[in-house]
């Protein structure tokens, strides 16, 4: 089984933009290098008989036609807008940037 060190575990941490203290490098190279080695558990009583699933049950989707059905018009959707401009909802400015 591959080991993990800390030294790999804190260019992981770097990659990701977190920082960990020497402490934290330590048990969580302990940790990472539990769920490798029981990811490799699992992959080696997958044998070549066994096919890839991503769920334990088979699943199928339910499609159903589109139907084209009546709908608000423009103005009926903007009635109960506190307030509207040029056919679309009107909300207050959140970025500070320019239209």
């Amino acid at each position: 089984m591959s080991s993990l060190d800390s030294a790999q575990v804190a260019r992981l941490a770097g990659l990701a933009r977190i920082d960990l203290t020497a402490e934290e490098l330590d048990r969580l190279s302990g940790q990472l290098n539990a769920i490798v080695d029981a990811v490799a558990t699992v992959s080696e009583a997958v044998g070549d008989d066994v096919p890839a699933t991503s769920h334990p049950i088979p699943m199928a989707n339910v499609h159903r036609e589109d139907v084209v059905q009546p709908s608000l018009t423009n103005a009926q959707a903007l009635s109960g807008a506190p307030d509207a401009e040029d056919g679309r909802f009107r909300v207050p400015r959140i970025l500070g940037e320019e239209a």
